[in-house]
């Protein structure tokens, strides 16, 4: 196994002489291992380790128990310690996020903060990486999904992932190495969880060696991503003057729908894939398209261009990422989303009861969310139909007259997946597999 990370260290050009590497170690087999290796490869490829704790103070007893074993570890190796606590519970509630999702935020609040100027390194593994890629897939991805989990990304590395579990907990038995074991790991609550306990055995049924196989259908992707990528950043480039992509009906419709994706995230506008068919179709002939607000695409002769223009308030485009917590669009009205942890049926059935509020699945949305108001064209297909409705036809049947203006929709990368006084599509409905529900409420 370290020969394993030795060669892939060198490269991916991870660890250059002189470096500090900080190891984020949770006690799990999976960082006490990456700390072990990093401490073996130091004096071989000229670089000093030091280790990070974070405590999120979500399992009581058990999480200090963690920390007081990484301490111990540290201390046996002679590695410089540092442990951060945070209150997750606290955080989460204050900021209506899930217990995952605060800790990751808070977890890489900490990486940020003690590893500047320094490498930062995580323990994800080949297990890992095939979870992420199955994740991915189910909530909708191009090439770059598929590949995984980015073997470098800023100053954060992973070393580890080219090596499987198995490797991992043969190299701690070899080593007479112990590690502790984060009880939370052990559920289905969180979709990962799911994916790891009941997806993966199952592809293992078929092929007994799939950790091992993905490893290479994962660097083949990633060279492959990164062909295209560097493809794309010349053509970018090239043809980008100002909010315009000039001559872009040149290059291949691949790299012609990423320069318009790149486009779009500099400004901070979602994009679905559907969009950037349209986006791409525009191009190629000519035309407008509204992409948020007031802001819209517009193509001519080979080109395209992200314009604003401005429209009557009678009928203005309004839109804003979605937040967890108020959003806020028209003028005397708010959209509240809380995101609720659900770990089996019967929760869901209770949280039914609360009809003041629209649920679906929060782990079902993909990519980047919006709220906004309603748009020309929009459908919707809802909950429990095999079919799209027109949202017009929808909010002339159920919606009185007087309050369709300001009517809440909300649209993730794929389209539309909520409509106030309407109801949510089929695809984010809960089920008896929802691990996460986003609870949405209007005032």
């Amino acid at each position: 196994m370290t020969d394993k990370v030795l060669n892939f260290i060198k490269e991916n050009s991870l660890i250059n002489s002189g470096d500090t590497v900080v190891c984020g170690l949770s006690g799990g087999a999976d960082s006490v291992s990456l700390l072990m290796v990093l401490n073996e490869l130091s004096p071989i490829l000229d670089f000093k380790v030091e280790a990070l704790h974070v405590n999120h103070c979500i399992r009581g007893e058990e999480s200090d128990r963690d920390e007081q074993f990484c301490s111990k570890l540290c201390e046996k190796l002679q590695i410089p310690f540092t442990a951060i606590i945070y209150n997750v519970p606290e955080y989460a509630k204050e900021y209506s996020l899930s217990l995952e999702e605060a800790a990751r935020k808070l977890r890489y609040r900490a990486f940020a903060e003690v590893s500047e100027g320094k490498l930062m390194a995580t323990a994800h593994n080949a297990n890992d990486n095939l979870e992420t890629a199955v994740l991915n897939l189910t909530r909708g991805t191009g090439i770059k999904g598929l590949s995984g989990i980015p073997v470098k990304r800023d100053n954060i590395i992973r070393p580890l992932l080219t090596v499987t579990r198995c490797e991992i907990e043969e190299y701690l038995r070899n080593h007479g190495q112990d590690h502790v074991t984060d009880s939370t790991n052990l559920s289905d609550d969180y979709t990962r969880n799911m994916i790891r306990h009941q997806i993966v055995p199952v592809l293992e049924k078929i092929n007994s060696s799939v950790i091992t196989t993905s490893v290479n259908s994962f660097s083949t992707l990633r060279e492959e991503n990164s062909f295209i990528s560097d493809l794309c950043s010349e053509a970018y480039s090239e043809c980008k003057k100002g909010t315009s992509l000039v001559g872009l009906s040149k290059y291949n419709g691949v790299i012609r729908k990423r320069c318009i994706a790149k486009l779009l995230t500099e400004n901070h506008i979602p994009y679905s894939h559907d969009r950037l068919d349209k986006a791409d179709e525009l191009l190629m002939s000519s035309g407008q398209l509204n992409v948020s607000g007031d802001l819209f695409l517009k193509a001519k002769n080979g080109s395209i261009e992200l314009i604003k223009l401005y429209v009557s308030n009678e009928h203005q485009l309004l839109s804003a990422d979605l937040n967890i917590g108020d959003n806020s669009i028209f003028k005397d009205k708010i959209l509240h989303c809380e995101i609720v942890d659900c770990d089996n049926l019967k929760k869901i059935e209770n949280v039914h009861k609360m009809l003041t509020f629209y649920m679906l699945d929060y782990d079902k949305i993909i990519g980047r969310a919006v709220v906004r108001n309603r748009r020309f064209g929009d459908r919707i297909q809802l909950k429990g139909r095999n079919f799209s409705s027109s949202v017009k036809k929808l909010i002339n049947e159920k919606v009185p007259e007087k309050l369709r203006p300001e009517l809440h929709f909300i649209e993730d990368e794929k389209g539309t997946i909520f409509a106030e006084r309407i109801g949510i599509a089929d695809r984010v409905k809960i089920s008896e597999n929802t691990a996460r529900i986003l609870m949405i409420s209007i005032r």
